[in-house]
């Protein structure tokens, strides 16, 4: 497996993860999924705020992708950031979330900013223990704050101090 930077041709396959996330999973609160054209504007977005864009390469496929974002739009939380990180359904399990958080976390320190956060489904126990490994700590669970296949969703937060 090698962890890169996205290309423009990467987009594709993260579509198929996205949308697959969309679709199956409470990774992502939206029912509807996107287009390429969205994809593309996504990741114009994050190379224009100089946001990393990686993905995990396994045999000549991505098998996951991972980025960061501002974590809300006020100036004052412009050294917070929240990742993202998403795994084709059939590698989860191997490792591929731990090998792309880690430069993750990296990139972000070499930007200067001080914390990373994770909002996470309250349910999916391999994410929460994804980002503890990695030195996450819980910060806040908000209760049935969202919906999606017809029923009520809790939100937990976690996050790291990125400071040296």
């Amino acid at each position: 497996m090698r962890i890169r930077d996205a290309r423009d041709t990467d987009l594709p396959e993260i579509l198929a993860i996205h949308n697959d996330a969309v679709l199956t999973t409470t990774a992502i609160w939206n029912s509807t999924p996107v287009d390429l054209a969205d994809r593309q504007a996504w990741l114009a977005a994050r190379r224009a705020a100089g946001y990393p864009v990686l993905v995990a390469e396994r045999d000549g496929l991505v098998a996951g992708y991972a980025s960061f974002g501002d974590w809300r739009a006020w100036e004052g939380y412009r050294f917070t950031v929240e990742n993202s990180i998403y795994i084709r359904a059939d590698q989860r399990g191997h490792g591929i979330g731990s090998a792309l958080l880690a430069p993750l976390v990296g990139a972000a320190a070499a930007l200067g900013k001080h914390v990373m956060v994770a909002g996470i489904e309250a349910g999916n126990e391999a994410s929460i223990r994804l980002h503890r490994r990695h030195g996450f700590e819980m910060a806040g669970h908000f209760r049935e704050v969202g919906q999606k296949f017809g029923r009520w969703l809790d939100l937990v937060f976690l996050q790291r101090s990125l400071a040296t």
